[in-house]
């Protein structure tokens, strides 16, 4: 029951440490890329390590998705905190068709977060399936 769960984190966990981790050697190429460079650098790696701690966040709940379930509810406050600002950006005109693209991915993650969260169940419901 709990395998969905603990599918859809780890998933979500190895998908974010491959997407991020990366992006901690690509200041100079957003720059360019993206230009103007960055100016506050401190805010782009800033959210790149809080974000990396919410992957292996999600990482820790596929591991004991009954245990970790009331985490979940602010796992999908972590999509969603994402997701709104950029299609917002993106309507604006202010963000790039690419990063909205990954906004998108991080709407898929939400709906699985949430199915994730509804088929797990309680602690103490767990408890009662085991005896």
């Amino acid at each position: 029951m709990h395998r969905f769960a603990t599918r859809v984190f780890n998933v979500a966990g190895v998908y974010g440490l491959i997407t991020l981790i990366p992006q901690y050697f690509t200041e100079s190429r957003i720059a360019r890329d993206f230009p103007p460079a960055l100016t506050h650098a401190e805010y782009f790696y800033g959210f790149l390590g809080v974000t990396i701690v919410w992957q292996i966040c999600f990482l820790v709940i596929a591991r004991d998705p009954v245990r970790m379930r009331p985490v979940m509810i602010l796992a999908m406050l972590e999509k969603l905190a994402f997701s709104i600002p950029a299609f917002v950006l993106y309507a604006r005109h202010r963000l790039a068709t690419m990063v909205v693209g990954f906004a998108a991915i991080d709407v898929v993650f939400l709906v699985l977060f949430v199915a994730a969260y509804l088929k797990t169940p309680l602690p103490m419901d767990a408890m009662v399936e085991q005896g």
